[in-house]
This record gives C-alpha cells, sequence and structure tokens, in this order.
C-alpha cells in the first residue's frame, strides 16, 4: 500500500515539472527571424516595400504683390488703375520677362525686372493705357552659361491698365492699313483697357455695323476682331465703337485691302524651242506656270548672254485654260533670243515668283556651227 502512494506522489510531481516548462516556451517571445505559417515574417520585412510617389517637377506660376508682405495669385487676366504699380513675381531661377511691344520699345524707365534667389519679379510704376497687353514669364532651362527659354512652362496673364478718359490703347495712326489674305485669318486690335467696356464693329462706307456671328467674324477682348476666312466683301474702312457707363469712344480705323494670295508658290515649266541650235538662227526659252486665278505671277530670268550684256526681250501673257474641269490660270513668258551665238549656249533659269514665294526651273541648250547638219535618228525597225 505504502508503494503506491509513493507512485502517485511521483506521477503528480512530473506533470507538475512537465507543465511549467510548457508554459515557459509559450511564453518565450519570438525573434524578428521568426517567421508565421504563411511564410512572411512577423515584422513584415517579408512584404513588398510600397514605391513612395515621384515628386512632381516645380511648376512656375505668376503672383501679383497686392500690398508689403500680401500677395495673391493671378488668372488669365488682371485689371490695374492707370497710375498704379504692377507688381509681378515668377517662381522660377532664372526667369525671363516677355512685354507689351510699347514698353519694349520705351518705358520711360518705368519697367524693372530683378531676379531672386527663387524667383524674378516684375515692377512697372505709374502704370498707362498702352502698357496694356501680354506679360509672360518663362522659365530657363541652363546647362553651364548656355540658358534657353522653356516655352512650355511659360506663364502669362494680360493685363489692362484701365483709364477712365481712354476706352482704346491710344494710336498716332488715324488710319491703319491691313491686308486681306484669303488663306490667313485677319485681326483688328481695337484693344480696349477695360474688359467691362462693350465693342461693336462698324463700317464706315456706307456707314453700319458689322454683324458678328462668331464664325465668320469673332471678338475677344485680348485680341479684339479676327475675320477667319476673308473675302473681297470684307474690303474697306472699319472701326470699332467701345462704351463703358456714360463714355462712348471710336477706335483707329483700318483700312482692309483684299489680297488674293496663292495658298503655295508656282512651279515653273520651262522649255526652250530647240537643245541644240545653229549659229545665225533664233531661240525660244517658255517658262509657263498653271495655278490658281487672280494670282499675280512675276517671272525672272537668268540666261548666259547676261555676261556680255545682250538685253532681255521677254513676251508676257495671262489667259484662263482649262484643267480637269476647272478653271485655271496659266501665265507664260517667252524669252527671245535673236541670232543664236555661241555665247549664248549653257544654263536658262526661269523664277516664278508671287505672294507665297518662289520657285526655279532651268534647261541647257548648246550651240551648233552652221556647217553641221544633224542627221535625224534611224528608229530601229520592229521585228514580229
Amino acid at each position: 500500500m505504502k508503494w503506491r502512494v509513493v507512485l502517485a506522489v511521483f506521477l503528480i510531481s512530473v506533470l507538475i515539472i512537465e507543465y511549467g516548462i510548457c508554459q515557459r516556451v509559450e511564453s518565450k517571445p519570438k525573434t524578428k527571424a521568426e517567421k508565421r505559417p504563411n511564410g512572411k515574417s512577423k515584422t513584415g520585412k517579408g512584404e513588398e516595400k510600397a514605391l513612395a510617389p515621384k515628386p512632381k517637377a516645380d511648376q512656375s506660376y505668376l503672383t501679383q504683390v497686392v500690398n508689403k508682405g500680401k500677395f495673391q495669385k493671378v488668372g488669365d487676366t488682371l485689371t490695374i488703375q492707370v497710375g498704379d504699380t504692377l507688381e509681378l513675381r515668377c517662381k522660377g531661377n532664372p526667369v525671363q520677362w516677355t512685354v507689351p511691344a510699347y514698353l519694349q520699345e520705351d518705358d520711360e524707365g518705368r519697367l524693372r525686372m530683378f531676379q531672386h534667389e527663387s524667383y524674378g519679379t516684375l515692377i512697372l510704376a505709374n502704370a498707362t493705357s498702352p502698357d496694356t497687353g501680354e506679360y509672360i514669364c518663362y522659365p530657363m532651362y541652363c546647362e553651364d552659361k548656355d540658358c534657353r527659354k522653356e516655352y512650355d512652362k511659360a506663364v502669362k496673364v494680360f493685363v489692362f491698365f484701365s483709364d477712365p478718359q481712354e476706352l482704346f490703347v491710344p494710336s498716332s495712326d488715324y488710319y491703319e492699313v491691313i491686308q486681306l489674305r484669303t488663306n490667313w485669318p485677319t485681326v483688328l486690335p481695337c484693344q480696349v483697357t477695360s474688359p467691362l467696356a462693350k465693342v461693336t464693329l462698324h463700317q464706315e462706307f456706307p456707314p453700319m455695323e458689322v454683324k458678328v456671328d462668331g464664325t465668320e467674324i469673332s471678338f475677344d477682348v485680348k485680341k479684339g476682331y479676327t475675320i477667319h476666312r476673308p473675302k473681297q466683301h470684307h474690303a474697306g474702312s472699319l472701326y470699332c465703337i467701345a462704351s463703358l457707363g456714360n463714355l462712348r469712344q471710336s477706335s483707329t480705323k483700318y483700312m482692309l485691302i483684299y489680297v488674293n494670295y496663292p495658298t503655295a508658290p508656282p512651279s515653273p515649266v520651262i522649255q526652250a524651242s530647240s537643245e541644240t541650235v545653229t549659229v545665225g538662227k533664233n531661240l525660244q526659252v517658255t517658262c509657263t506656270v498653271v495655278g490658281e486665278q487672280d494670282v499675280v505671277v512675276d517671272f525672272t530670268w537668268e540666261y548666259p548672254g547676261q555676261k556680255i550684256g545682250r538685253p532681255l526681250y521677254t513676251q508676257d501673257s495671262v489667259q484662263t485654260v482649262q484643267v480637269d474641269g476647272q478653271n485655271r490660270q496659266r501665265s507664260e513668258t517667252v524669252l527671245q533670243v535673236d541670232e543664236f551665238r555661241e555665247v549664248d549656249q549653257g544654263i536658262y533659269t526661269c523664277t516664278a515668283q508671287n505672294l507665297e514665294g518662289s520657285r526655279s526651273a532651268s534647261t541647257s541648250v548648246k550651240v551648233q556651227s552652221a556647217g553641221t547638219t544633224t542627221r535625224p535618228k534611224k528608229h530601229k525597225k520592229d521585228t514580229q
């Protein structure tokens, strides 16, 4: 009986010892290298690191200095009263400014530009209405001492210098002549000093207001009126009228002259009456251009006889011809060389020019002595 009690006590002691060891093992902290069942470490070192977003490139922007220590970001346009000071800041180093043409010609010492460590400053003192226009800041890209404008990063603002006595930017010209080109939009500046002014377009003779439909003719307060597809009926004397409150004023008069501009330079074709000319015979070299109607084409010649002072004799003509069922204009000039001599052999070049440009064509003419005869080429008989 006694040995049974001893055995029971022994077994209980063993169980108590094993239980204590298990508790110590479970409470032992896991090391950093210990991994979870899915193969990833508990600390997350096995996880992929998230890529940090790339910092965006610094963008230039314009701010206006309103008061000392007070700034505001500018939009597309800005209105300043005549007599006030305009101060703009542009982020970047270095930067370069572009100002309206009036200030480029003569700023009377009112315009100053400074470059600071991280921005450029433009200051225009005692502003006047002719200062109205676009102000552009260009960040510069520099390699050593070589710098160039970064046009794609340019920032700009159109500044109106409002004058209670002048609704239009003053001009020294009473009339301004503008060409109406058939292949290019025409702009009538009519530049106002206030974006609030109401502007209308008028014809002088006969006096009437010109319809502005936004398609054929449109208006932009920063540009003026644009005739998008000039036609002959747009020609004449036009002007603008601006009104703001009780003030109503007329602009400079614009004399519009219609010019039928070609779409491309002419393409001359040159041909000599003969490639080989006998001494004493006459030579004719013809230069022809077929193109758009009502387009003036001017011809000039270069020929060997110029070297000895042989005068230029030409016959010019213009006529309408049918090409592929359409009316086209054929302009032609014929160079006459009487009593051909040895000095007349060489290269004959015709240059045709219109308002869009010029092109040339050449041909070569050789001399043949009077005692030499040219045998006709024998054609081989066809063999069947």
